[in-house]
C-alpha cells in the first residue's frame, strides 16, 4: 500500500484515542475500546466516501450475541476518516470484494478495536464466540500488540470443520475471510507479563454491496 514507517506511526497512534466499547460488558470478561464509521467504496473508480453516522446492527443468520440490538459507538476521528493508511486499505479490500461478487459500490463498515486484558482479566476480542457477519468479505488487520499472549484468529467452513488457525503478530497482517461460507472467531487474549496490561489493537473491516 506504498505506507513508511512515518506514515505507520501516525495511523496506529489513532488507537490511543478510541471509546469505551459499552456493549462489552465485564460480566463477560470483556474490555473493549472502539469506533465505528461506514464508508462507500467504489474499486472502478477508486472512489472512497464516508457515509452519515447510524447505529450498527447486526444482520440475521449472523452475531448471535447482538442480533436486532441497535448499537451506537462514537464516530471515528476526522484525522483517522482523512488518514492515507486507511484509504489505501480499504481501496485494496474493494478489489478483493469484487472478486468475491461482483458489485459496482459495497459498503464498508469500518471497527477499530482495542482489547485489553490484565493479570486477573482476559480480553474477549470475541465474546460471542464462533460466528459470521452477515457480510461479503470481513478482514481483520493487526495494527500492535503490546504484552499480549493468545487472540489466535481460528476460521471455520460452514460446518464447523476448522479450516485456518493463526496469530496475527506482525503489524500490517490481514486475515480475508468470505463470511457467506465462513465463521471466525479469536481466543482471549492474557497478559504476558503480569505486572502490567496487555493489549491487541485490531482495524476489522466488512464489506457488502452497497
Amino acid at each position: 500500500m506504498g505506507v513508511d514507517e512515518d506514515m505507520w506511526r501516525r495511523f496506529s497512534a489513532h488507537w490511543e484515542s478510541l471509546g469505551t466499547d459499552r456493549y462489552a460488558s465485564s460480566d463477560r470478561g470483556t474490555r473493549r475500546l472502539r469506533r465505528y464509521g461506514q464508508f462507500s467504496v467504489q474499486p472502478a473508480s477508486g472512489r472512497v466516501g464516508l457515509l452519515p453516522q447510524a447505529a450498527f446492527v447486526q444482520p440475521e443468520n449472523s452475531n448471535p450475541l447482538y442480533i436486532g440490538v441497535e448499537r451506537s459507538f462514537e464516530p471515528l476521528a476526522e484525522s483517522f476518516v482523512a488518514d492515507p493508511v486507511l484509504r489505501a486499505l480499504l481501496r485494496l479490500l474493494g478489489e478483493v470484494a469484487t472478486a468475491l461478487d461482483d458489485a459496482a459500490s459495497w459498503n464498508a463498515k469500518v471497527h477499530p478495536f482495542r482489547v485489553i486484558a490484565s493479570a486477573d482479566a482476559h480480553g474477549l476480542p470475541t465474546p460471542e464466540g464462533r460466528h459470521r457477519d452477515g457480510v461479503t468479505l470481513v478482514s481483520s488487520f493487526l495494527v500492535r500488540r503490546s504484552n499480549a499472549a493468545g487472540g489466535e484468529s481460528a476460521v471455520f467452513d460452514a460446518d464447523g470443520e476448522p479450516l485456518l488457525t493463526t496469530t496475527l503478530s506482525e503489524p500490517g497482517t490481514l486475515l480475508l475471510g468470505d463470511d457467506r461460507r465462513t465463521l471466525h472467531s479469536v481466543s482471549p487474549v492474557r497478559a504476558a507479563a503480569r505486572d502490567r496490561p496487555a493489549y491487541r489493537d485490531v482495524l476489522v473491516v466488512t464489506f457488502t454491496p452497497g
